[in-house]
């Protein structure tokens, strides 16, 4: 298994998940804290996020086939939605146990065992947030990148609590105070990565720059004839794209003619941009 392959990072994920869930668990229990108790269980949805990333880049990875045309690319996103569910699910936890927690005064008792913990914590969460997000934008897995962001929000949320760490002699609320600002940040990050994921499903039109790309290469095509590429029509599948769009040709150009055009267009648009294309060719 290659170390920069979206199968290793995963499984790297989980491995370290877990180790950093025992050693939270461990120090939350210690300190009685509830930031940190929510923080340990937040790592350990971070495991079945991971797992989910897994099984959706494995799925997508699977050739078209006769029920699957565009292949199931799709998949991949799918895992994404997952990890935002389960984000979801965790800050909500976490607000309410934060909550409870100021309403009945409780006070967390920190020691040097919750100081060393919780930098481990940053430290590790911060690599593998680097390297996930990393080789997701190299392979196009959004759920990997989705999964970077869930490991980056586990190393900030653990800044926040060492910030309380030395604070928490100070203020006795400053736990619950902490657990709801983590929580808050939780629900931003998981509206982040939905939105991206809906997107795709609904059906994410192109961008501007992209369509702008995509109409300077037909310049390169033929340079005597305005093309004028219009209904530009998207649809993403995970790592597959379809890209479709019309363009405008002499009424007197032979049917040979108009249909080498259009081909030397796709195969320019599909070698540039890694997508499948295909023209339909107006006549003027």
């Amino acid at each position: 298994m290659k170390k920069n392959s979206p199968i290793y990072i995963t499984w790297l994920s989980v491995f370290f998940n877990i180790f950093l869930f025992i050693i939270k668990l461990w120090a939350g229990l210690i300190s009685g804290s509830v930031a940190l108790l929510a923080d340990a269980w937040h790592t350990l949805s971070d495991s079945v996020s991971s797992l989910a990333v897994f099984i959706g880049i494995k799925v997508a990875k699977k050739p078209a086939d006769k029920n699957h045309p565009y292949g199931h690319g799709r998949a991949e996103v799918i895992a994404s939605l997952v990890v935002g569910i389960l984000l979801a699910v965790v800050g909500f936890n976490f607000l309410v146990e934060s909550i409870v927690r100021l309403r009945s005064h409780e006070v967390a008792y920190y020691g040097n065992i919750a100081i060393i913990v919780t930098i481990i914590s940053i430290v590790v969460k911060e690599i593998m947030a680097r390297y996930s997000i990393y080789v997701g934008k190299f392979f196009n897995y959004n759920s990997l990148v989705a999964d970077g962001w869930h490991h980056r929000i586990d190393s900030i949320s653990s800044i926040i609590i060492l910030l309380g760490i030395f604070l928490g002699n100070y203020f006795w609320w400053i736990d619950g105070v902490l657990g709801i600002l983590i929580s808050l940040f939780i629900f931003y990050t998981t509206w982040y990565i939905m939105r991206d994921s809906l997107s795709v499903l609904i059906g994410k039109g192109i961008d501007k720059s992209l369509k702008e790309k995509v109409k300077g290469y037909g310049k390169l095509v033929i340079e005597d004839i305005d093309l004028k590429p219009h209904h530009f029509k998207i649809h993403h599948y995970g790592n597959h794209t379809e890209l479709s769009f019309h363009i405008v040709l002499p009424g007197n150009y032979s049917l040979y003619k108009a249909h080498d055009i259009a081909k030397m267009y796709e195969d320019m648009v599909e070698e540039e941009l890694g997508m499948v294309v295909t023209i339909h060719v107006d006549a003027e």
